[in-house]
């Protein structure tokens, strides 16, 4: 099968500019670049997911530092922005949105430290929130098959654990 690229899509300089690569090594670049993969289909997804969790007002990362919440055994922003593999800067954006819902309570613990909690009713939008997840969920994993799915997820851990072990990046 032929992968095309949103790359392809643009239209051509009339003249390319001296020293420019060539089309055909940009070309082979966007179809294999791990990072910009991995983007693309990351920016797809959370479009799908955010479509799904929409009627509840939700976006999945939101519905994901709930989710993180409700089963946390630490509640520093630090650890949930780690956790979530979200800055720090991020996650206190999101905190800040969430609590102004009235969906995560925020305390101020030793020295500086700023302690989210889930209220309740972070987890009575969370509980509702679960099978809209579920079934976008169901719908993705069905469209490319759980083996498929499988061998995806495995991959994707096992880039990311490449780069945070330090062996690339």
């Amino acid at each position: 099968t032929t992968v095309t690229s949103p790359m392809s899509k643009l239209q051509p300089a009339a003249e390319a500019p001296c020293g420019a690569p060539d089309e055909a090594t940009v070309s082979r670049i966007a179809r294999s670049c791990i990072c910009y993969q991995t983007r693309m289909t990351a920016h797809a997804v959370t479009r799908a997911y955010n479509r799904a969790l929409a009627p509840l007002g939700l976006e999945v990362t939101q519905f994901n530092i709930l989710a993180a919440l409700a089963v946390a055994k630490t509640n520093s922003v630090t650890a949930l922005s780690e956790a979530l593999a979200l800055d720090r800067t991020t996650m206190t954006r999101n905190l800040k949105r969430l609590e102004a819902a009235g969906l995560v309570s925020v305390s101020t613990g030793q020295g500086r430290a700023v302690r989210p909690a889930l209220t309740e009713a972070g987890a009575a939008l969370l509980s509702a929130a679960i099978p809209l997840w579920e079934s976008e969920h169901a719908k993705m994993e069905e469209a490319v098959g759980a083996d498929v799915w499988g061998r995806t997820r495995d991959g994707l851990r096992a880039i990311r654990r490449s780069v945070t072990d330090g062996r690339c990046g």
